[in-house]
């Protein structure tokens, strides 16, 4: 995925088979394991990846994590994508 790209409001973003986000008391914290590989994930994507659920669109995550933090839309929407883009491009989401 290229810079620049942009997700559709409504694709609904979920982990792929094979890739867990967890709790791990080892790693300090929320990490996504994948196979042969593991992420630390930090409070805010640990936040957005709980939603990552394969139901919610990528519209309605923005919309919850906007009105649960109270926060400027725009900018959640542009935090958000870029996550995801960057995660899709590991191979540790799905779009």
């Amino acid at each position: 995925m290229s810079e620049g790209q942009s997700i559709a409001p409504d694709a609904k973003p979920r982990l792929p088979r094979g890739v867990r986000l967890t709790n791990s008391e080892a790693q300090g914290g929320w990490v996504l394991l994948a196979p042969e590989r593991i992420f630390k994930a930090d409070a805010i994507a640990v936040e957005i990846l709980k939603r990552c659920t394969g139901e919610a669109t990528l519209k309605a995550i923005v919309d919850d994590l906007a009105k649960t933090f109270n926060a400027p839309r725009e900018r959640i929407h542009t935090d958000v994508s870029k996550l995801l883009l960057g995660l899709a491009e590991k191979r540790l989401l799905e779009l």
